[in-house]
């Protein structure tokens, strides 16, 4: 057997870092960068970090062991029973390194339950994170959720909102979004969630994704491959549609693209990016169909734009501004 090398040696001492820190419930999106750019920096890194994850899972695996002997006096035995007994924890050559290093972060949590982190944004906040598997999510402004992960799945409970995830692939571990009363489940891939006032839609960007109700294992679920959308109204009626992803991850860079929306949802998708507040006056308004796309500049930019593209004007009022009819 060889033994590390320094590289090596360093590699696995900073998956062991990374794995707590990207733990961490203040994790920025600055974190996230960080970590994608000491992955990409050498193949040991990326190797040392599947290390590292594979010895969480296998103290995951054995928590309720690990606890027994943990709160049991110890007793004295021989030399060799004592020797048996330290190898039972080694993973294989170079491995006992990385249980070390993995060990001091993360074994106390490791001995419980899996933990379920929230994270959530709130009006005109956006927020990326990257989770301790490598996965990405971006959340969306005025987005509330969980996430678990687990020793044979991940799970986000999307409460309420929108999210983009870039899923990393682990066959093992499958990764599923739970919103209203449907469930998204993936092993790798991207794409988009949005949760609002009951209704669901997903859109994928990469690969492909199951999406089924909650709680019906034997109801036949809808595949999605890229550039298909499936969008689940409140009651319940599911369409499937072509779309361009990009349309939907589009608040990410700042803008949101509509096509036959009524104002109503267009307004309500503008009150959560500005504090300033928009306001439909005139009950006809809110039926009014859109289609195009708005730049998310400032609040008052936009109703001016509106005001050129439909047949209302904006006044000012107490939360900020109305929208009535010309």
């Amino acid at each position: 057997m060889s033994s590390m090398t320094a590289q090596e040696e360093r590699a696995t001492a900073e998956a062991g870092a990374w794995l707590a820190r990207l733990q961490r419930p203040d994790l920025t999106g600055e974190d996230g960068m960080a970590f994608e750019a000491w992955l990409a920096e050498t193949p040991a890194n990326r190797a040392a970090y599947r290390q590292a994850l594979d010895v969480w899972h296998q103290y995951e695996a054995a928590a309720a062991e690990v606890l027994a002997e943990l709160e049991a006096p110890a007793p004295r035995r021989p030399a060799a029973a004592r020797s048996m007994a330290t190898r039972r924890w080694m993973v294989g050559a170079g491995g006992f390194a990385a249980a070390a290093a993995v060990a001091l972060a993360v074994l106390p949590p490791m001995i419980t339950q899996a933990p379920t982190e929230l994270y959530q944004t709130g009006r005109s906040q956006h927020r990326s994170l990257t989770l301790a598997d490598g996965s990405t999510l971006h959340l969306n402004a005025e987005t509330r959720l969980s996430v678990t992960l687990a020793r044979n799945e991940r799970r986000v409970v999307l409460e309420d909102g929108e999210a983009i995830f870039q899923v990393s692939a682990d066959k093992d571990r499958p990764f599923t979004v739970a919103a209203a009363d449907h469930q998204v489940r993936v092993v790798g891939t991207q794409f988009d969630v949005r949760h609002r006032e009951g209704a669901v839609s997903v859109t994928v960007a990469e690969g492909k994704v199951q999406v089924r109700p909650a709680g019906r294992a034997a109801a036949r679920p809808v595949l999605l491959v890229p550039g298909q959308q499936l969008a689940i109204a409140a009651s319940g009626v599911a369409k499937l549609s072509s779309v361009d992803p990009q349309e939907a991850f589009s608040w990410r860079s700042g803008r949101l693209v509509y096509r036959d929306e009524p104002l109503s949802r267009v307004v309500a998708d503008l009150n959560r990016q500005f504090d300033q507040q928009i306001e439909i006056g005139d009950p006809e308004l809110a039926d009014i169909p859109i289609t195009g796309v708005i730049v998310l500049d400032d609040a008052g930019a936009v109703t001016q734009r509106l005001s050129l593209m439909l047949p209302v004007r904006s006044v000012p009022s107490e939360r900020g501004l109305r929208l009535l009819k010309k």
